[in-house]
């Protein structure tokens, strides 16, 4: 008889965390017992999974002792608080938060890239997902690395509102409907006007002038791709897009690759789609190709005619879904598979 796991969904009512408990429906993943989780002020609400009904329990009085999984899709805060707690209770914790991706104990796992980090789980029962962005690049980079080997990687991420969480879209929705009605802009989440416009930081500036999201994207970008000396230049820019982050990749390879080899590589690849028509429109884009799908669409294979080594793409993916909830699942699933049973 199939081995079935208690699972728990910490923040199950965010973007994210609906998000998740759709595909580990979707994947049937092998679930005895569910239990949902959250802060104080959601207790007793309802989230429904596989047509029942489950009741939101409260964080601060719950036993992780009960749970295999715990998945987390909530901030770094409450991340940092229980997450370590949930570890030492007994529960495989895979965390969706920054907070322990620079721990050289806690796996950072892109399955389709390097699963074989998840060997070393049990040393703190902590799996870290990486920031969106990173998952998206990393999946499109690995083809080209493995086989021509990356030198340098130029990135502008032009990334959707749903990143920021569900204020975020609401206050695109809103904006946006202002705009139609003639009334005046509020910006709460964002320090200036989204609805049609573009934000070129996401987080804050260090002394260098490189926004949070920027570092972060350059840093986990070489430990998922276990290349530690690729350079890595980033642009992060937040657009008005509901769901579906979409960059441009400008990238440098030690040996000659040429456009049809890369193209090759590309199609593939697990977890790609390689999307490119000679119509009007063959390209993929954030909100028809990727938004609810699941794999990373890659369009625009070209070399980069200022540069010998040079290769040029553009890459979208659903934030949500395979930068986000989908890659948590799968790391889960590749547990089962060759370290649980």
């Amino acid at each position: 008889m199939p081995v079935k796991y208690n699972v728990c969904v910490v923040g199950a009512g965010s973007l994210l965390g609906e998000t998740l408990l759709e595909i580990l429906e979707a994947r049937d993943f092998p679930i005895d017992a569910l239990t949902v989780v959250d802060q104080a002020e959601h207790a007793g609400e309802n989230v429904t999974f596989r047509g029942e009904d489950h009741a939101v329990q409260e964080i601060d009085v719950f036993d992780f002792s009960v749970c295999h999984f715990a998945f987390f899709c909530v901030d770094r805060a409450l991340a940092e608080e229980y997450v370590p707690k949930a570890a030492e209770a007994g529960a495989v914790v895979i965390d969706d938060s920054d907070a322990f991706r620079r721990d050289p104990d806690v796996p950072l796992v892109v399955p389709e890239v390097n699963e074989m980090d998840l060997a070393a789980y049990e040393s703190r029962r902590i799996i870290a997902n990486p920031n969106s962005c990173v998952i998206i690049m990393a999946l499109a980079l690995k083809p080209i690395n493995d086989a021509a080997g990356l030198s340098r990687v130029n990135a502008v991420t032009i990334q959707s509102v749903s990143g920021a969480g569900r204020a975020a879209v609401d206050e695109l929705a809103q904006q946006s409907i202002g705009l139609f009605n003639h009334k005046p802009m509020e910006s709460t989440v964002f320090p200036k006007q989204i609805a049609f416009n573009l934000l070129p930081q996401i987080g804050g500036l260090d002394e260098t002038g490189v926004s949070g999201e920027e570092a972060k994207i350059m840093w986990e970008l070489r430990r998922v791709l276990q290349k530690s000396d690729i350079g890595v230049n980033v642009t992060a820019v937040r657009a008005p897009v509901f769901y579906g982050h979409s960059m441009a990749l400008h990238i440098e390879t030690e040996r000659k690759l040429s456009q049809e080899d890369a193209r090759h590589l590309l199609e593939n690849a697990p977890g790609i789609v390689l999307y490119e028509e000679d119509d009007a429109g063959g390209y993929p884009t954030p909100m028809v190709e990727a938004a609810a799908n699941d794999p990373v669409f890659i369009g625009r294979v070209r070399e980069d005619l200022s540069h010998p080594y040079g290769l040029n793409f553009w890459a979208v993916s659903d934030n949500m879904r395979k930068g986000g909830a989908l890659n948590m699942v799968q790391i889960a699933e590749v547990l089962i598979e060759k370290y649980l049973t």
